[in-house]
């Protein structure tokens, strides 16, 4: 079987790279090599913002209407190319085909979002501020920005960086995963064909050499990352040395919090959704759930029924509901954490490991196979509780009542998503107010915010003070310029020594 080059785009076209170096990419379902991807180095880093810093002066001059354009018409080549997207995700990254599907929707949200730019970059003004003075803000682009971006959301993550940036005048380098690398590609070539000049949209393949040219070059002036948190704490600090603005979104342990008053049969559907889907391959996975007084005994033997009945499988058959480990170190990870809990008292009530890749398809004997494991009576202390698995691993603790709940949760460290399950609306009050968590869902499992609403957690779930997309993200891709203005006819002769007042 041959194998793909996968190179970088720089400048409007593909560039094969300075560095020579490359890495495979990898079918995880299959667990054959379908490519190889340049690995950029400095050269390759320092080519990708010479053509950045090139474009952008035409591009931020560009009148936002314009720019918003050609939005409109990368929004409809999105549409008519979705499901070739969605099928380059699946194929690098093992998610099942329907939730790539899912992903690039999501990402459309964003774009769709990002075509309304003449209205959200439109500034405020004050008439008469003091004699003969008028006082407006505008909001103007930085330059140069970066987004650093995770394997697990190929598509929908770039596509929470740079549909804002672009449209609010800045050119944009995306550094995606080496693990899936074509959907950026794809995408580099959807928005060359929607007529966005050469350079204002860039992507370096790389790894962590690439990653540290991009923050430490000198015209980069901002860097969006989102990944595990020792990582995001290091860009946020590393970036914060040179000055630039930072948004690191990182890990999470969501919690769910199923109350004895909740609809059963609807719980438990959410936590397998949002336990197993994606291979419990995403920052919303729902990895523990607390279960309130006596309704563990109940759920429970529900969750381990159906998380045996998983039907994992090559994730470009439809009927799959969950799809292979991404690689083959990520499954040795997920194996030694099963590994720990076990060690560390856990109840192992389904054990992911007995899965049969023979179970998986024609072809899929080679590929990272791994079925959902569940573990019952897990508690604070244990390994599995405090560390982020990223794999299809759902840790269950029991607890007396919601106010422990609410404390359990608000004291573990990471402060992404978080969920609770209830018909009780005095509940969902206090735990909305209460829970110190970015994102929260009532009776919704992965409560992802919409495009107009933004995307993050607290606590070392993220480092910076401005969300992903959003209102928050053209506050991020611009800054604020306040202009006072007035003329010679109105200004009284005389130097003025004091500190001027409003008069």
């Amino acid at each position: 079987m041959s194998t793909a080059s996968i190179a970088h785009y720089i400048n409007g076209q593909m560039a094969e790279g300075l560095s020579g170096q490359s890495q495979p990419v990898t079918n995880p379902a299959t667990g054959e090599v379908s490519g190889r991807v340049a690995l950029a180095g400095g050269a390759d880093v320092e080519a990708a913002v010479a053509a950045a810093s090139a474009a952008f002066p035409a591009w931020a001059d560009t009148p936002p209407i314009r720019r918003a354009r050609v939005m409109f018409r990368f929004l409809e080549l999105l549409n008519a190319h979705k499901d070739e997207l969605a099928e380059a995700i699946t194929r690098e990254h093992g998610k099942v085909f329907t939730d790539a599907q899912g992903e690039v929707a999501r990402g459309i949200d964003i774009v769709e979002f990002a075509c309304g730019i003449p209205q959200l970059l439109k500034g405020d003004y004050t008439e008469q501020v003091s004699g003969g003075i008028d006082n407006w803000t505008l909001r103007q682009p930085l330059g140069v920005v970066a987004g650093i971006t995770p394997f697990n959301f190929p598509a929908m993550v770039p596509m929470w960086m740079f549909p804002v940036a672009i449209a609010c005048g800045n050119t944009f380098i995306l550094k995606p995963s080496p693990l899936d690398p074509s959907a950026s590609l794809l995408i580099a070539d959807l928005l060359k064909r929607a007529g966005l000049p050469d350079g204002v949209f860039n992507v370096v393949q790389g790894d962590k050499e690439s990653v540290e040219a991009l923050i430490d070059h000198p015209e980069v002036q901002a860097l969006s990352f989102v990944g595990s948190t020792p990582i995001a704490n290091l860009i946020y600090e590393r970036g914060a040395r040179y000055g630039k603005r930072v948004q690191a979104l990182g890990g999470a342990k969501n919690h769910m919090v199923v109350m004895p008053d909740a609809d059963l049969d609807k719980a438990v559907d959410a936590l397998v959704g949002a336990a197993y889907g994606s291979a419990g391959e995403r920052c919303m996975a729902i990895s523990v759930a607390v279960l309130v007084g006596d309704v563990a005994d109940e759920i429970v033997p529900r969750l381990a029924e159906r998380a045996r009945a998983l039907k994992v499988k090559n994730g470009m058959e439809l009927d799959a509901e969950m799809g292979p480990i991404v690689t083959r170190q990520a499954h040795e990870r997920i194996t030694g954490y099963i590994e720990k809990g076990v060690a560390e008292g856990a109840e192992l009530v389904v054990d992911g490991r007995d899965f049969d890749a023979a179970n998986a398809g024609e072809g899929c004997e080679e590929g990272f196979w791994m079925g959902g494991s569940l573990f019952d009576r897990v508690t604070p202390e244990m390994t599995i509780y405090k560390e982020e698995i990223f794999g299809p691993v759902l840790a269950c603790v029991r607890v007396p009542d919601i106010a422990t709940a609410i404390r359990l949760i608000n004291e573990h460290e990471f402060g992404n998503g978080v969920s609770c399950f209830t018909e009780s609306g005095s509940v969902a009050r206090e735990f909305g107010r209460r829970i110190q968590v970015g994102m929260v869902g009532i009776n919704v499992p992965i409560p992802v915010p919409m495009a107009w609403h933004g995307f993050g957690g607290w606590k070392r779930s993220m480092f910076g003070d401005t969300h992903a997309y959003g209102e928050e993200g053209v506050r991020f891709y611009t800054r604020q310029k306040s202009i006072m203005q007035r003329w010679s006819d109105s200004i009284r002769g005389g130097a003025e020594f004091a500190m001027p007042t409003h008069k």
